[in-house]
């Protein structure tokens, strides 16, 4: 029997951790992970290290929450942990999103995106089976949820072909 063949690209789907509601006078941008979403962040990032996941390089929204959850990864994996932030996930949409995974340096295997729904979403069910995305997430992407999706064809940029679950972390399964 022929091994198995290694996927060409990775690529770690991660929405926020769960957020705290805006405080009056304070910018959606600025809002900070709630305590849930402490602890969430804490228990997927934990949970992929175990897992033996690492990406090579982590694209985050600026937005704090992002950013927080993002921290997560770094205390988790590794300091040295590459973690660029990249405004346009802050409030782009799936054609900004396919864009920036699609147009990575090709030595690159495993990127990690960490944004916001409904964005993660869309691109989760652009690169899914519709039967893949109900079974891993029937009542849609929750927070701290994280993705793990191999590639047979490298995206390109604008263009993600279809993908293969390989791993879906939620914190929620963890059994609180």
């Amino acid at each position: 029997m022929p091994a198995a063949v290694a996927a060409v690209f990775r690529l770690y789907l991660l929405r926020h951790a769960k957020a705290a509601w805006a405080l009056p006078g304070q910018k959606d941008f600025d809002r900070t992970l709630d305590d849930t979403g402490f602890a969430d962040a804490e228990i997927v990032a934990g949970m992929a290290a175990d897992g033996g996941m690492r990406p090579d390089l982590v694209l985050c929204s600026t937005a704090l929450r992002c950013r927080q959850t993002a921290d997560a990864f770094r205390r988790a994996m590794t300091e040295d942990l590459d973690i660029r932030y990249v405004d346009e996930l802050y409030a782009g949409g799936a054609s900004v999103y396919r864009n920036v995974i699609g147009s990575q340096d090709s030595a690159l295997s495993a990127l990690m995106v960490v944004g916001h729904n409904p964005v993660i979403e869309e691109i989760l069910r652009e690169i899914l089976s519709e039967e893949a995305v109900l079974e891993a997430a029937p009542a849609g992407y929750p927070p701290g949820a994280l993705a793990v999706i191999d590639f047979d064809i490298r995206p390109s940029p604008g263009i993600l072909p279809p993908g293969t679950l390989t791993a879906w972390l939620d914190p929620d399964s963890h059994g609180r």
